[in-house]
């Protein structure tokens, strides 16, 4: 009776060490035990980036990065640069700022709201113009913007491809004689969509955004000397982001040969320094 019940007790405790060993740790086909899953601490951060960024981020980028990164939630905003500068000034909690100019990028960093140690130059694009593609208006060449009844571009006074729109046309001798033509799109995104959906004869977008879409025709890039500078964009991390150091990560694999290829997938120009 006394050996029956010994074997009892041994069967009860063996049964409570392997029910102990399941619930706070996994273990390998060997016996061996692994890390305990339940310690990955999850962290959240928020880009805020042009918006004609969103496809190469929403579809590849971020996912690739979340996936190198166990724990690690990337959330992206998306608009024109100017409206993100704004938006980060009046308290945006952003981690990461992904321009589409230099200008919105130097104007934070000079205000104090950008780590200046974080930022790069990471990416060219081209200005291109571009027409419905069922147009059959005779434009040849981007001077020939002016034969459009009505014209997209992006608000000079906030986005950036505006800006470098007005440079380009007023380098040609043309921006003062189109005002009455000219319709202002609040970023990118909103001037492709005018010219895919018919509503705008022409319009001047990224070369990247026009190849999202079998809706327009590029028909030319802006001449040669029309723009004083390239369209660059930086990169860089929010000073005051409460994620830095995965914010730093982020920019990092940003930066990396493996985020270029993606990139340049995408008709962006990656910049090595």
């Amino acid at each position: 009776m006394r050996k029956w019940k010994k074997c009892i007790a041994m069967v009860m405790t063996c049964a409570m060490m392997v029910m102990t060993a399941g619930c706070g740790s996994s273990t390998d086909n060997t016996g061996g035990q692994t890390q305990d899953t339940s310690t990955v601490q999850e962290t959240k951060i928020t880009i805020a980036a042009a918006a004609s960024l969103e496809y190469s981020m929403k579809e590849k980028l971020i996912p690739m990065f979340e996936a190198e990164n166990e724990g690690v939630t990337v959330e992206g905003t998306y608009d024109s640069s100017g409206k993100l500068q704004t938006q980060i000034e009046e308290g945006l909690g952003a981690d990461v700022f992904f321009s589409a100019a230099t200008k919105q990028m130097d104007a934070l960093s000079e205000e104090g709201y950008m780590d200046q140690s974080t930022i790069k130059n990471r990416l060219e694009n081209k200005l291109v113009l571009i027409v419905p593609e069922s147009s059959e208006l005779d434009i040849k060449e981007f001077k020939d913007v002016e034969k459009g009844a009505t014209i997209a571009i992006g608000d000079p006074e906030s986005v950036p491809v505006g800006q470098y729109s007005k440079e380009a046309l007023t380098s040609l001798g043309i921006w003062d004689g189109l005002q009455d033509k000219i319709s202002l799109g609040t970023n990118v995104t909103e001037v492709l969509n005018w010219v895919a959906e018919g509503s705008a004869d022409v319009g001047i977008v990224y070369a990247t955004d026009a190849a999202t879409t079998d809706k327009v025709k590029v028909i030319a890039e802006a001449p040669e000397g029309t723009l004083a500078e390239p369209v660059v964009y930086p990169v860089g991390v929010l000073d005051k982001s409460e994620n830095k150091d995965v914010a730093k990560k982020f920019v990092e694999f940003l930066c990396s040969d493996e985020a270029g290829q993606v990139f340049e997938e995408y008709g962006f120009t990656p910049i090595t320094e």
